[in-house]
């Protein structure tokens, strides 16, 4: 499920040629993810490693994730419930 969620992510990406002649890309609906590079490959890879270290921050410290694709993978109280069980 997470796999699919970054994908989802990933296909909402909006990139764009800077002045500089680099490459910058950010997700809209995952606040503050963004990336850059020389190519657009480096683009898209330095976002999603920013994609995946922004979903594990805030899966880490419970904020809520955006449901991308009618993908939810916020966690849901009865589950955390049931660990410390």
């Amino acid at each position: 499920m997470l796999i699919a969620y970054i994908q989802a992510a990933m296909r909402e990406a909006h990139y764009e040629l800077m002045e500089n002649g680099r490459f910058y890309g950010e997700i809209p609906s995952c606040e503050g993810v963004w990336g850059e590079g020389a190519t657009l490959e480096e683009c898209r890879d330095d976002l999603e490693g920013a994609l995946q270290d922004w979903v594990v921050v805030k899966l880490r410290f419970g904020h809520s994730l955006p449901v991308i694709a009618s993908i939810d993978i916020n966690p849901r109280p009865e589950m955390a419930h049931a660990e410390t069980d």
